[in-house]
């Protein structure tokens, strides 16, 4: 269930934010399969690749996600603490201002969205899409963006995380020497849970595997002759033998997956984490 930060009135426990977590995998892992069944289409990322009646000079996404960004600024999504805009200059909203409770110190001075960005398009991209263009750059702009938002609002949410760690009896006091010492070293040690990290990855894999499928060799009566295939049994060849057709059929590789969490996603969300508690007692 998702943390609703209106009525709940302090920061989340690491509990609660954990929940949040794991189903912002889901939904990242769902974006990343949306994405890949286009082509890479690079005119959707070069800057002067399309002409622009409005004399813009940047690519295709960066002007569908302004665009975007100024509408959702309206209707007040960017004043949610966990909700954080690529871009700048944003209008201000339609409707008064949602009083959400002060869970967090100054949330708005830290946003890595910047370093997002330039991973996704440069680093994510190539890896779940095939080479070429099959025009289809609305479509695969809009996907972009909703990959964006999703990791932006699963890195970002390091700030809370860091709040709860901050916040807890057990290691207040040590937070707080380490944060008056400006010791970055010694607070990312502090957040560093490796078990936690390590169960991440293993289950970041298996949901790959699994929502990866494609499904459509599955049948309950199949033709004479044939075997049915299981979506079970696919899924244990995989695990078995990473080269396998099965594998070969899945919509998004899992390496891919939990490579964009353990080199990026995790590295990111301690950066912004390390940022936050430094600024705690400002």
């Amino acid at each position: 269930m998702s943390t609703n930060l209106l009525i709940l009135g302090k920061a989340p426990t690491l509990g609660e934010l954990r929940n949040t977590l794991v189903r912002l995998e889901d939904t990242i892992i769902f974006a990343l399969i949306e994405r890949s069944q286009f082509k890479h289409n690079s005119s959707v990322y070069t800057a002067g690749a399309m002409q622009f009646k409005d004399g813009y000079s940047g690519s295709f996404l960066t002007w569908f996600l302004k665009e975007v960004e100024q509408v959702h600024a309206k209707v007040r999504r960017y004043q949610s603490p966990d909700e954080y805009p690529f871009t700048s200059n944003l209008p201000d909203a339609i409707l008064p201002p949602l009083d959400y409770p002060p869970v967090l110190v100054d949330p708005e001075c830290i946003n890595i969205n910047d370093e997002i960005f330039n991973v996704y398009v440069n680093t994510v991209m190539p890896g779940i899409t095939a080479d070429g263009d099959d025009k289809n750059y609305g479509s695969s702009a809009t996907r972009d963006i909703e990959c964006l938002q999703a990791l932006s609002r699963r890195i970002h949410y390091g700030k809370f995380v860091a709040e709860s760690k901050f916040q807890d009896p057990n290691t207040h006091e040590e937070y707080v020497k380490h944060i008056k010492e400006k010791n970055r070293d010694r607070l990312m040690e502090l957040l560093t849970n490796e078990k936690v990290e390590e169960q991440l990855l293993k289950r970041l894999k298996v949901k790959a595997l699994i929502y990866g499928q494609d499904l459509s060799s599955v049948s309950d009566n199949p033709a004479p002759g044939t075997t049915s295939i299981s979506p079970c049994s696919s899924v244990c060849n995989m695990c078995e033998d990473p080269d396998s057709h099965d594998r070969a059929k899945s919509r998004v590789d899992y390496d891919l997956v939990v490579s964009l969490y353990r080199d990026y996603v995790i590295p990111l969300t301690k950066e912004v984490e390390v940022e936050y508690l430094l600024h705690r007692l400002d």
